[in-house]
């Protein structure tokens, strides 16, 4: 395990510690019990989704498997459960209502004279001191996964037991706020999507009959760019932003791990200097259709070759065609045709040029556009612990003890 925070100083009272040193880290089963039509839940790593059990999609197994697996791995309430393979994290504190079983999945288990506290442990968990550890540890080729050497040996900044319930009561309540936000946003969307197909229909059948054009006949470019010589090794903390597909989300710009480079980088990626408005479309990978308008705040940028710059001319509103693009017809239309699920997943940019898109009065999209500024405006006057970047920047305060 790479020791990141080992010359990096702490408060007085703190120290640098290994997670099997302070607590008992084990993982689950290493067999594939059978299957069974009733029995015991069988919680995989794909189980833990936004910190609790998803046990809709659990296998059910046998009672004597469950006894055996739990000789080895008996979960109790207060433990923690950490995903080691595919998605590497999702950390969920046990609130145990019935009896499970465990596999492809860590076990951080507490005594009742332990000095360490599990929410501060939760909340670590979830920090990016935590995440680049696992990542920088991570194997595996499209199924990531990290060993149980690697967990037990993560480096944890501890501080005394006090301390760290004062910590995890501010992350607690940030966390909460955060959450509600989330769930304002979430909320914001829906209704916006209510609202489009309300005034424009589906913009796949077109029942309302309005005027279809190519999308290349409403654009004046679309295009995607390429990754800068050197790659990864080549971005810089500051300057151009290059925006990435991990940074476009439906209707969403998600400005963590944006990368930047340096103007002679952005020179000779030219061709796709992103403006103001433009729609932003993700045209490879696991993430292919997934669109959103850049936002002013991220400019200036480039974009790389998996992302697709589509800037509309005048009679065609950046916040209309977006969502045309991610209503869920249309999405499952782009999902299709890009071969989503494949293993080549991919839209070319003739595919997008020759796009059918409906298209309304101008006057029409106006008042979607003003519909949509005005529920923004709210979102944006809402508590700022809400927001992502801030809570992360909390976070690393935290964690760092300059809080």
């Amino acid at each position: 395990m790479i020791k990141l925070g080992c010359d990096s100083s702490l408060p007085k009272g703190w120290q640098w510690v290994d997670a099997n040193s302070v607590m008992d880290v084990r993982d689950g089963t290493h067999d594939s019990p059978k299957s069974v039509d009733t029995g015991i839940p069988l919680v995989t790593s794909k189980n833990l989704v936004g910190g609790k059990i998803d046990f809709s999609s659990c296998n059910l197994i046998s009672e004597a498997d469950h006894l055996a697996i739990s000789k080895r791995s008996a979960v109790d309430d207060g433990d923690i459960l950490y995903a080691m393979i595919g998605t590497i994290g999702n950390p969920v504190i046990v609130e145990k209502q019935i009896d499970f079983s465990i596999k492809n999945v860590a076990l951080f288990k507490f005594s009742k004279s332990s000095k360490v506290f599990n929410r501060f442990i939760y909340h670590f968990l979830n920090s990016d001191l935590a995440i680049r550890q696992f990542e920088s540890n991570s194997r595996g080729g499209t199924q990531k996964f990290v060993s149980l050497g690697n967990i037990r040996s993560l480096q944890i900044p501890l501080p005394p037991l006090a301390e760290q319930k004062r910590i995890a009561a501010i992350l607690d309540k940030a966390d909460a706020i955060r959450r509600k936000r989330q769930q304002a946003i979430q909320l914001a969307d829906d209704f916006l999507r209510a609202v489009f197909l309300e005034m424009f229909g589906d913009p796949v059948t077109n029942p309302k009959g309005w005027e279809v054009k190519p999308l290349k006949a409403i654009t004046s470019k679309i295009g995607s760019g390429a990754t800068p010589k050197g790659g990864s090794e080549s971005y810089q903390s500051e300057g151009i932003s290059l925006i990435r597909s991990l940074n476009i989300h439906d209707n969403e710009f998600r400005f963590k791990d944006l990368a930047f480079i340096n103007d002679e980088q952005a020179t000779r990626l030219s061709n796709v200097v992103v403006e103001e408005n433009d729609v932003l479309l993700n045209i490879t990978g696991a993430s292919v259709c997934r669109c959103t308008v850049v936002p002013a705040n991220v400019l200036p940028a480039r974009v790389n070759q998996h992302v697709c710059i589509i800037r509309g001319k005048s009679d065609v509103y950046s916040s209309y065609l977006m969502h045309v693009l991610i209503s869920s017809p249309y999405k499952l239309m782009l999902l299709k045709m890009s071969g989503a699920g494949a293993t080549r997943e991919a839209l070319t940019k003739q595919q997008i040029e020759n796009l059918n898109i409906p298209v309304p009065p101008v006057n029409m999209q106006q008042k979607f556009e003003e519909v949509r500024l005005k529920v923004n405006s709210i979102l944006e006057n809402s508590d700022e612990f809400g927001n992502e970047s801030l809570f992360e920047s909390l976070s690393q305060k935290v964690f760092s003890g300059q809080l």
